[in-house]
């Protein structure tokens, strides 16, 4: 049987239903599971007949439709007159918001065995009234996950963050030892629950210039990492550094590791983006249900064209597949 993967609509106002439509009717989609989109099937349909894709729609029902067809979960009645192409509105937060629950109600209950997300404004869904930092953090709370690491995987490298989605001026009192710890022992489990890696090696970054240099550049390193290193070592947890951020990607020592831990946002991500953009995927280490998405935006730019790239949707679906099957082999 092969495994029935969520894929929610995202920003309507963006390339969501583009590239969730696009993914889901792909062959090597196809070839490795039943794809169920998630979102208003009337928006659906409007973009299905935009790109003159001749794949029938049917809302999903007990059963899933045989044959060529897609079924959608239909969220609501998210009419053409709420679609306003290239800004983030209250609708397209409130639609996104609505297809996010949806989908983590059907993992829950079994219905479907991973998610993935199509990108979301959070702009858009503050407007709608969900005040959530990022999609990851709005699945945690649905999901009753208690932890959560948003990490990137890439064929290059693969990075968890300590911080992810908080100004910069905050990154330094939120990376503790007990935060450094906790994503360090979530980092590992997943390493070896998810990605079958028996004895994961995970570098750590310094979150200073040439990783603080001894306490001359900031006592970040040794008040926080060093003591968050030390306890993750005891644990059994092969986890290495601090390192200085620019010479351990500069050198490529990031081909020694199975991954890396960044303490900051753009300190993991732009180098993997750099390196890997477009082919990279989004992974919320540490919930019990799967979920990943792609690795860029809304891309409010580009809505309404028909020219959205699917690439890293379709290695979204392929390493939920994955993951589902490694945690049931």
């Amino acid at each position: 049987m092969k495994p029935v993967i969520a894929i929610t609509i995202g920003d309507m106002n963006g390339i969501g239903p583009e590239i969730a439509l696009k993914t889901a009717i792909h062959r090597s989609v196809q070839a490795l599971c039943t794809p169920v989109l998630v979102g208003p099937l009337s928006v659906f349909e409007h973009v299905r007949a935009g790109l003159r894709i001749t794949v029938p729609l049917q809302k999903a029902a007990a059963m899933l439709p045989k044959g060529r067809v897609i079924p959608v979960q239909d969220v609501g009645d998210g009419i053409w007159a709420d679609v306003e192409y290239g800004k983030p509105t209250r609708a397209s937060g409130k639609t996104a918001g609505s297809a996010i629950e949806a989908a983590v109600n059907l993992c829950l209950a079994g219905k479907a065995q991973a998610m993935v997300t199509a990108p979301a404004s959070k702009e858009a869904l503050r407007l709608a009234g969900y005040h959530f930092p990022g999609q990851t953090e709005m699945i945690a709370l649905l999901s009753r996950s208690t932890r959560v690491a948003m990490m990137l995987v890439s064929d290059e490298m693969r990075v968890g963050l300590v911080t992810i989605h908080v100004p910069l001026r905050e990154v330094p009192d939120r990376v503790t030892r007990e935060k450094i710890v906790e994503k360090l022992d979530i980092l590992n489990d997943s390493l070896k629950r998810d990605f079958r890696i028996k004895k994961p090696r995970i570098a750590v970054l310094g979150l200073n210039p040439h990783a603080g240099e001894r306490g001359i550049i900031g006592s970040d390193e040794t008040n926080a990492l060093q003591p968050a290193l030390e306890e993750a070592q005891s644990r059994h947890i092969q986890a290495e550094g601090p390192f200085p951020a620019d010479g351990f990607f500069g050198s490529k020592q990031y081909r020694s590791f199975d991954a890396i831990l960044a303490m900051y946002h753009d300190q993991g991500l732009i180098p993997l983006k750099l390196l890997s953009f477009g082919k990279a995927v989004n992974f919320s280490a540490g919930l019990d249900l799967i979920r990943t998405s792609p690795d860029h935006g809304t891309a409010y730019d580009l809505a309404g064209q028909g020219v959205a790239r699917i690439d890293s949707m379709i290695e979204a679906v392929r390493l939920a597949v994955t993951i589902f099957r490694n945690r049931h082999d």
